[in-house]
């Protein structure tokens, strides 16, 4: 493909337009010969400051910012390279990106999902669904990448613009009808998503998280906002949770912005919605409602292995989101009950124990909240147990919601157990006085090893109670002082319930535990 192929966007070009492009990128690492590198400016460094490098490794031409003081002296020192000057890098990069790939969002239709909380389970009951409705399917999110039965690892929840375009391509060559894929914050305000045609957006919900990158929740709802005023389609179809009020604020924001575009809103409360929930019951294995879609006599009787009323709002946004699509109930209701487990959300671990086990990738306060009212509920429904809690939170975060996650943990269960999460570089300790002065409650202990802080929880269950260790969810590493160490929380939990099976047998239970036990009573 030609230099001038890709110039449909608005800049300034110094040089050959001629020249010959065999790929894009924004990592010099990977230039290679005949390659534009775009100089996007990321949170801790600069891409200006990589160009001779990308241009030693074959870059033909470089993707700059307008009036940045190094790009002068750089075009005079390499004339041979041709130079492309712009507004915004990261614009530009998701522009000549989609130029390159030859606009893979026009082939195949895109399903994008964003939210604070079941983004990740959302898509998987999206893609379920498509599935059983004979479709090929791509996934890009949290867990895996997928292109219809192959599965890559996921080094960010949504890819940066050229390799998310690139996915776009192959996913569109290998004849995907759809793609679903999780559209984080950072993604939207990074442009990571730009220039690509968006099917159907849906909103989940929006709480307290990433305020160490957003700064206020203000922000952060208008980055998650940014999906549905500028990427939908016009002839697209928004789907928005408005039990949330930041879900309501943006559906009045569509109908005065863009009205021409068709909105579905789901709710458990508004009987306004367009689409709701009645008959919910559940038990510890299953989940079943009916689905009430306005302007329809007769409703999709549902019955998912899930539980949970989180379970409900994530079957209801995907529901909404396949509903434009006139995909047939048969197949919805077959789609949603083929999903059995999303690894580390609410993940049962069942070894035959006398109770329930749960890893669970929580971790903000609101999403803590409804994971610990989804154990509660499942309690009362069987009239037995108590909830103990496994938790902590991450280092070089948004400090402001460690005290948040301690007061719901703490209220919301019968016994805390506090420990380290991913301190990356700053001190477990500091983290963990921090979650301290929310709780109010004298319901809790420390214990700062996780892997021992899993192991204590499970010893002072008893038959009929919940553990539940959140957190860390699918991740199979602990980052300690900027190091990943191998460590999976549903792994650990399997071997204390073994272990735990062993010191019972030998009748040591909960004797060296008894005055944390006397807690529980």
């Amino acid at each position: 493909m030609k230099l001038r192929d890709l110039l449909k966007y608005e800049c300034s070009v110094t040089g050959d337009d001629q020249k010959d492009i065999t790929g894009i990128t924004y990592d010099s690492r990977c230039i290679e010969k005949g390659f534009i590198f775009a100089a996007i400016r990321g949170e801790k460094a600069d891409g200006h400051d990589f160009i001779e490098g990308a241009v030693a490794r074959g870059a033909v031409a470089i993707i700059c910012e307008n009036g940045h003081p190094k790009v002068p002296g750089l075009i005079e020192r390499y004339q041979a390279v041709s130079w492309v000057e712009v507004d915004d890098c990261r614009d530009a990069l998701a522009a000549f990106s989609s130029a390159f790939y030859r606009n893979p969002s026009g082939e195949v239709g895109v399903i994008g999902i964003t939210g604070t909380n079941g983004k990740t389970t959302t898509s998987y009951l999206v893609k379920s669904i498509l599935e059983k409705w004979d479709k090929g399917v791509g996934l890009i999110g949290t867990i895996r990448y997928m292109i219809k039965d192959r599965s890559f690892d996921a080094p960010h929840t949504t890819p940066e613009a050229s390799d998310f375009q690139r996915l776009l391509r192959e996913m569109a060559d290998e004849k995907c009808d759809y793609v679903v894929t999780e559209v984080s914050s950072h993604a939207i305000s990074q442009k990571r998503t730009g220039h690509t045609q968006f099917r159907v957006a849906v909103f989940t919900n929006l709480t307290r998280d990433h305020l160490d990158f957003h700064g206020t929740m203000e922000e952060y709802y208008n980055s998650k906002a940014g999906l549905f005023l500028e990427s939908l389609s016009e002839d697209g179809t928004a789907v928005i949770n408005v039990d949330d009020p930041y879900g309501r604020k943006l559906s009045e924001a569509m109908k005065g912005r863009r009205p021409a575009v068709k909105q579905i809103t789901f709710s458990l409360n508004d009987r306004g919605a367009d689409v709701s929930a009645s008959d919910i019951k559940a038990t510890f294995r299953s989940t079943s409602f009916n689905i009430k879609i306005k302007g329809r006599v007769s409703g999709i009787e549902i019955s998912s292995p899930m539980v949970g009323q989180t379970s409900v709002y994530n079957i209801l946004a995907a529901v909404c989101a396949v509903l434009p699509l006139n995909v047939p109930d048969e197949v919805i209701r077959s789609g949603v009950a083929a999903v059995d487990l999303v690894k580390g959300r609410f993940e049962r671990v069942d070894l035959g124990q006398p109770f329930l086990a749960v890893v669970d990738y929580a971790h903000t306060d609101d999403a803590l909240e409804r994971l610990l009212l989804t154990a509660r509920q499942l309690l009362n429904s069987s009239r037995q147990g108590k909830i103990i809690t496994v938790f902590g939170c991450g280092g070089n975060r948004d400090r402001g919601k460690r005290p948040k996650m301690g007061s719901a943990a703490s209220g919301a269960s019968d016994f805390v157990i506090v420990t380290s999460d991913n301190p990356r570089h700053e001190d477990p300790t500091a983290i963990i006085r921090d979650i301290e002065t929310g709780i109010g409650k004298d319901n809790y202990i420390v214990i700062q090893d996780r892997r021992t802080a899993i192991r204590m929880a499970v010893l002072l269950s008893s038959p009929g109670d919940v553990v539940v260790v959140a957190g860390k969810g699918h991740e199979d590493y602990q980052e300690i002082g900027g190091v990943r160490h191998p460590f999976s929380d549903r792994k650990v939990l399997e071997e204390a319930i073994c272990e735990s099976t062993v010191v019972n047998a030998r009748g040591r239970s909960k004797k060296r535990y008894a005055g944390v036990a006397q807690c529980l009573k």
